[in-house]
């Protein structure tokens, strides 16, 4: 327990010294500050437009506009962040070898593992919760969010699909080489999931649902209750990716 608390430890202050904790938190507080904005001014710049004749009936921009914006913004530009900050969070020190030295001192394989998991997902929540929190407070402020349901369970949802992604770069990082080998096959992966995402049959077992049905769950046409498989099944493979990667990385030469 000493050497996971050390080791997560390092990690915490290596998100800082790396900026990755500075980039993350200010990336998505951007996201956060500007998915309202874009939705309350988007139909003013359309009206604003010359069309050439053209006449566009622009709706006036709600609360939900704006939350469409934001899970958009996260699913897209954030998934992409968390990529490039995360994506060889481990095949970089087997390259490097620093890790040899601390595993020679006997700190435990699966301690690395675990640890390094618990500091991308702290940073990932953290994150979220920040880009959260600035999007609902200006929401509010410039719209009406008496509609808005499920707010709660739908930010869970793109939580956890953030975990089951973070658990793959682990699990990525940890079987092939290289300083990009961990960010090019989580992104081969996530492509055959969008790929399985196209069979109707398939999307209630495929992470792939709980960020692409967030506005679903925020107009109440779909409930919690709707997401309960794809939840069981996203939580089966994260504990799998983590599980596998401990088992890799110890039986993994350095």
């Amino acid at each position: 327990m000493k050497g996971y608390l050390a080791f997560t430890k390092k990690e915490f202050v290596e998100q800082i010294r790396t900026y990755r904790l500075l980039i993350c938190l200010s990336v998505f507080f951007l996201f956060g500050l500007m998915s309202p904005l874009l939705a309350k001014l988007l139909p003013e710049i359309l009206s604003g437009m010359d069309l050439q004749g053209m006449v566009l009936a622009i709706p006036e921009a709600t609360a939900m506009d704006a939350y469409a914006q934001f899970f958009k913004n996260i699913t897209q530009m954030g998934i992409i962040v968390i990529l490039l900050v995360f994506g060889g969070v481990i095949s970089n020190e087997l390259t490097k070898g620093t890790l040899i030295n601390i595993l020679a001192k006997g700190l435990g394989r699966h301690t690395v593992i675990l640890a390094k998991y618990t500091a991308m997902l702290v940073l990932w929540t953290l994150a979220l919760a920040f880009a959260s929190l600035v999007n609902h407070g200006y929401t509010m402020y410039m719209f009406d969010t008496s509609d808005i349901s499920n707010l709660l369970f739908s930010l869970f949802c793109l939580w956890l699909f953030g975990a089951f992604l973070l658990s793959l770069i682990i699990l990525s990082s940890v079987l092939t080489g290289g300083n990009f080998g961990g960010l090019i096959l989580t992104v081969v992966v996530l492509g055959g999931l969008l790929i399985l995402d196209l069979f109707p049959k398939l999307e209630k077992v495929n992470p792939i649902y709980l960020s692409s049905h967030n506005l679903e769950f925020l107009t109440g046409a779909l409930m919690p209750a709707d997401a309960l498989l794809p939840v069981l099944v996203t939580i089966a493979l994260l504990i799998g990716n983590i599980l596998v990667s401990i088992s890799l990385f110890n039986h993994k030469k350095l």
